[in-house]
């Protein structure tokens, strides 16, 4: 299971350093995907499995979820974590969760998020003002 959140930045290369309270999950390549909300979504092997079986069930539901599945499906990567706890994040991951220089790292119980800083802050505002209307967040 994935708990914490960390602030590391994006190295000239596109890359950041997965902490190593994380990093020891994924001996093996993980899979790194768009996500809900903007972020990026780190899956060991066996998350990725059932996050595929999940995706397969929306595809057989109708036109519109299996194009969102096949647009899925298409960014996905495989991530590799270096000798030195690095992971390559490709450009149209960075281009989709808005991360220019400063990443969010966040354990998610069963996935490790990847947030722009920007855009974590501005769910939590989302939430706050949700909260005091008593509307749910969207």
């Amino acid at each position: 299971m994935f708990f914490g959140s960390y602030e590391h930045s994006l190295d000239a290369k596109g890359r950041v350093i997965l902490p190593v309270k994380l990093r020891v999950h994924f001996q093996e390549p993980g899979y790194l995907t768009p996500h809900l909300e903007q972020c990026l979504a780190l899956w060991t092997v066996d998350e990725f499995d059932k996050e595929v079986a999940l995706q397969r069930g929306l595809a057989d539901q109708d036109a519109v979820r299996r194009n969102a599945v096949r647009d899925w499906s298409a960014a996905v990567f495989e991530a590799e974590i270096d000798r030195q706890g690095r992971m390559a994040i490709p450009a149209h991951l960075r281009s989709y969760a808005q991360l220019d220089q400063e990443v969010l790292v966040v354990g998610m119980i069963n996935r490790v998020e990847l947030w722009s800083p920007r855009l974590w802050s501005e769910k939590d505002a989302s939430a706050a003002a949700a909260g005091a209307s008593g509307a749910p967040a969207s």
